[in-house]
């Protein structure tokens, strides 16, 4: 683990502001959070929180993609979760991480230590309703990631992840009015293999399917491009106003 100053040490300069739960907070209020706040960084492979680990703090995620998962007895893993720029890290009132997260890519975190903010949620509204939204849409996440995996084609389940790095990466309301978005992918296919329970040779074989069909694009492994974000979502077997 590292610690770091970003460039964006200001509230008014962090890049997930308007998105990540201080973004309803009054200028008074943001001065309470700077109080708590500091920031940590690592490195990709590298696991951030171990289950089980006390947590003296709760943070979000400002650059990078991490994971959730969960060690069976045996020693088998289950990736349960994706954590992208914006999402909470830890849950006020539990004292242990009740997951493993692991960073994908090299990873910033912003954290408050956590007893100042759980009494800062008993004092500021506009923190605690923005958490609660913030929870709500991860419970609203969670039982669509049992639709994916229980119902889904491979190739539904990977237009369906494509579709929500699309969403979280980018405002996605010009990208309906433009119908075009380009993006890095912040996972590699072994990373998404094991989210999705798939192989990694099915992966890279859908992936292959939806370039040659024309809808993605693909430039190196990463660098991606959808034209047309509507003929994504069809591709995932949802309605656009779901998933968009």
């Amino acid at each position: 683990m590292n610690l770091t100053t970003p460039d964006f040490k200001n509230c008014s300069s962090c890049p997930i502001r308007h998105r990540a739960v201080c973004a309803r907070c009054e200028p008074d209020e943001l001065l309470e959070l700077e109080h708590m706040k500091y920031y940590r960084s690592f490195n990709a492979g590298q696991t951030m929180i171990w289950a089980g680990d006390r947590m003296e703090f709760v943070a979000s995620v400002v650059e990078g993609v991490a994971t959730l998962s969960q060690t069976m007895e045996d020693g088998r893993t289950q990736m349960v979760g994706l954590l992208l720029p914006s999402d909470f890290i830890g849950r006020p009132g539990r004292d242990t991480a009740p997951y493993n997260v692991t960073a994908v890519s090299n990873v910033t975190v912003c954290c408050f230590r956590k007893r100042p903010f759980e009494q800062l949620l008993l004092s500021t509204p506009n923190v605690a309703q923005r958490l609660l939204e913030m929870s709500l849409d991860e419970l609203d996440a969670a039982r669509d990631w049992m639709l994916l995996l229980g119902r889904k084609t491979a190739r539904e389940k990977i237009a369906t992840l494509l579709t929500i790095i699309v969403r979280r990466d980018s405002e996605i309301q010009q990208v309906l009015e433009k119908g075009r978005a380009t993006l890095t992918l912040p996972l590699t296919r072994e990373a998404m293999a094991d989210y999705l329970g798939l192989t990694l040779e099915t992966v890279s074989r859908q992936i292959s399917a939806l370039k040659r069909e024309g809808v993605i694009e693909l430039e190196g492994t990463r660098q991606l491009t959808v034209p047309d974000i509507r003929r994504l979502v069809a591709e995932a077997g949802d309605e656009a106003e779901r998933l968009l």
